[in-house]
């Protein structure tokens, strides 16, 4: 019997063909359903992370980023109270001073204690260094302090982070990003390597306990040489970063934390970021670079920006997952 037959009126396909191929199409849908793809190992080109108005929320449902909904909120709360700034200087208050002339005061009077009498009569139960409590520590960035929300909203977005993941940050500073990892994150889930004392002091005696923080219990360490063995083994992390660390530590090196840190990230989820640059890789070319991660079991997933919320700047991130266990 014909299966095929032409005709003025074009094509005409017998009934059986149209059983074969609808039994056909159905078996190659099932195979592409059903069959899981291995792992793909090729370059992944550069990726823009464009933030949306909407407002991100993790998987508890917890808000982390600022929504279309919140700014339109704020310049209404602005509007209807009437609020102007003048030339984007806010007017003197009662008792205007620099954070040169708070310190002094802090020495002259003693932290301004209102306790009279001898020292051991002083009831501050975590006396602070003046330095501390007029906040010089948080000029030592070279941006606005407000710059660490920006962070971390994009870090947690982007790896898509529940207050029960597990984080690392190389080089926390002064926690200027790392307070509000702390206060998403469930206690101890946040970690810390850092080789400055003075940064320790300002997250220990005065950024920790002034946001009420304490209670978190984040593991900061003071080390160097990208010696993450105070740390534990069991740890797997779901996102490592490193906000403009990298740019400052000799290439060999950077390779051998993540040579350490590998194994750490958890495969196919966990994510590592690296701010700026990642000279460390493209001075190797990229062939080599490539072979490097990849027996490292790492791979390029591509680069990021991510914008401020508050003033006009933006940041680079560069971005690298685990692809196999």
């Amino acid at each position: 019997m014909a299966l095929l037959s032409s005709s003025s009126k074009g094509v005409v396909v017998a009934l059986p063909v149209l059983l074969l191929t609808g039994a056909a199409f159905s078996a190659v849908l099932f195979f592409f359903l059903f069959s899981s793809p291995p792992p793909c190992n090729c370059p992944v080109p550069p990726t823009t992370a464009v933030g949306g108005g909407g407002g991100y929320r993790s998987g508890t449902g917890e808000r982390i980023s600022t929504s279309t909904e919140d700014i339109e909120w704020v310049k209404k709360q602005i509007e209807g109270n009437g609020l102007h700034m003048a030339d984007n200087v806010l007017r003197k208050g009662i008792n205007p001073r620099t954070r040169q002339q708070q310190l002094q005061d802090f020495v002259q009077f003693k932290g301004i204690s209102h306790y009279e009498g001898e020292p051991t009569n002083n009831h501050t139960a975590l006396p602070c260094p003046g330095e501390l409590l007029v906040e010089q520590h948080h000029s030592n960035y070279g941006e606005p302090w407000a710059g660490g929300r920006d962070v971390f909203e994009f870090l947690a977005e982007s790896a898509h982070l529940t207050p029960n993941a597990q984080v690392l940050e190389i080089g926390c500073g002064t926690l200027r990003v790392g307070l509000h990892f702390i206060r998403y994150l469930n206690p101890e889930h946040f970690h810390c390597l850092e080789r400055d004392e003075l940064s320790l002091m300002a997250a220990f005696r005065y950024e920790l306990p002034s946001q009420g923080l304490l209670h978190k219990r984040p593991l900061i360490v003071r080390g160097e040489d990208m010696d993450f063995s105070k740390f534990g083994s069991g740890t797997m992390y779901d996102l490592i970063y490193a906000s403009a660390v990298f740019l400052h530590i000799p290439d060999k090196l950077v390779w051998v934390g993540l040579e350490r840190l590998a194994a750490k990230l958890k495969p196919q989820e966990g994510r590592i970021f690296v701010s700026h640059n990642i000279k460390f890789c493209s001075r190797l070319g990229g062939e080599e670079c490539t072979k490097r991660l990849n027996d490292l079991g790492l791979e390029y997933i591509g680069k990021f920006t991510h914008d401020s919320l508050l003033f006009n700047h933006y940041e680079i991130w560069f971005g690298f997952r685990r692809f196999r266990a």
